[in-house]
């Protein structure tokens, strides 16, 4: 099972947020979950990644993989198992992190959201997994 987060950059209550993802993720990984695809951008996916990190040491079968939406993108990748670039060769720059987005979204079968306003790139996000009828893992 493959999932992938989407949320802002801001985030509201962190340790709240942080318990739910704890739980939510823990959750994931006994329903099957092996690859988390990951953005790498912003507060909410920076929380992920951290949160997939701490139970990635009793569950050495997860894959933490960061999507690039740049070839040549410079982040730090040390939270990471791997990178990956999809086929954004001929996207333009400014479209390069929504269809990257939405190439997660594609290969996804959970998507994991905390949006709380209906604007933005994390919303979105949020809107295409469910037009694509993708199971949606909510924080409210």
């Amino acid at each position: 099972m493959i999932v992938t987060f989407c949320g802002h950059n801001d985030v509201v209550n962190p340790d709240d947020v942080r318990r739910w993802l704890e739980h939510t993720i823990g959750s994931l990984i006994q329903r099957g979950a092996t690859t988390f695809y990951l953005g790498g951008y912003g507060g909410f996916d920076r929380m992920a990644a951290f949160a997939l990190q701490k139970v990635s040491a009793d569950n050495p079968s997860i894959e933490l993989i960061l999507v690039l939406p740049y070839l040549n993108w410079d982040v730090e990748d040390d939270l990471y198992d791997g990178t990956i670039y999809p086929p954004l060769e001929n996207v333009p720059k400014r479209l390069a992190i929504i269809k990257r987005n939405e190439w997660m979204v594609d290969r996804a079968n959970v998507i994991v959201a905390y949006v709380l306003h209906e604007w933005g790139g994390a919303n979105a996000m949020l809107q295409y997994a469910i037009r694509k009828g993708k199971e949606v893992i909510r924080y409210t």
